[in-house]
């Protein structure tokens, strides 16, 4: 499986965000996303979302046009409705989806995968911390199991407990999808991607993943970073 962008292309008026971009993601990998506060990450997420269109442009998932059932967004701020507790909505959620979930375990079989007990899975959500939150929005990109997997910042809020267990889940479920992960910290993207792909001067470039100590590398990203001409 392959989503292929080609001439990708993205402007608000006179500002463009996006300019040609051609690239290609693969299955089976997470893919780290990194860029500059507004060089168009989001942007770039909405669109494979299909919450705003493209100016130009293709975006395929195996030859054939990318849609929103094919793709699944867990935004950076947790919006969970508070006055349910997380087995409630949960619940809900594969009620609602049934029909579309492959695979379909009990809601007590997916909260294992993210680490939530028993107890709190009958708490409010209103009375869960911001990791909790999360992992419940994760959890539900995980269970629709839709071909692209979309995380805007997921670990950036969490504590570092947190963040290991999130990592090896993502890690644990990548296999026949596409994940892409934006993060504003390199150490995460280094630890957790197979692929490091950078968005600068609008456009996406994938560079080589090299070790996480190695120092000169992580330099070489700074700098990239910092030459980007679209701020």
């Amino acid at each position: 499986m392959t989503l292929k962008i080609k001439n990708l292309s993205k402007n608000y008026g006179k500002k463009e965000v996006l300019k040609n971009v051609d690239f290609t993601f693969e299955e089976n990998k997470i893919y780290g996303l990194v860029g500059r506060n507004g060089a168009g990450k989001t942007t770039f997420f909405e669109i494979l979302n299909s919450d705003i269109d493209s100016n130009s442009g293709e975006i395929n998932l195996d030859d054939k046009p990318l849609n929103d059932h094919n793709v699944s967004l867990v935004p950076a701020i947790p919006n969970v409705p508070p006055f349910l507790t997380g087995k409630e909505f949960i619940d809900f959620f594969i009620e609602i989806n049934k029909e579309k979930i492959p695979n379909l375990k009990t809601s007590s079989e997916y909260f294992k995968l993210v680490d939530i007990n028993e107890d709190d899975q009958n708490k409010l959500m209103k009375d869960y911390s911001t990791g909790m939150k999360n992992k419940v929005q994760t959890l539900l990109g995980i269970i629709s199991n839709k071909e692209i997997l979309l995380l805007d910042e997921p670990l950036t809020s969490l504590d570092i407990v947190v963040q290991e267990e999130m990592k090896e889940l993502l890690k644990s479920v990548k296999k026949n999808r596409i994940t892409i992960v934006t993060t504003h910290i390199l150490d995460i993207a280094l630890d957790l991607c197979d692929e490091i792909v950078i968005l600068k001067d609008k456009k996406l470039e994938l560079i080589e993943k090299k070790d996480l100590n190695n120092q000169k590398y992580r330099q070489s990203i700074i700098n990239a970073l910092k030459d980007d001409k679209n701020d």
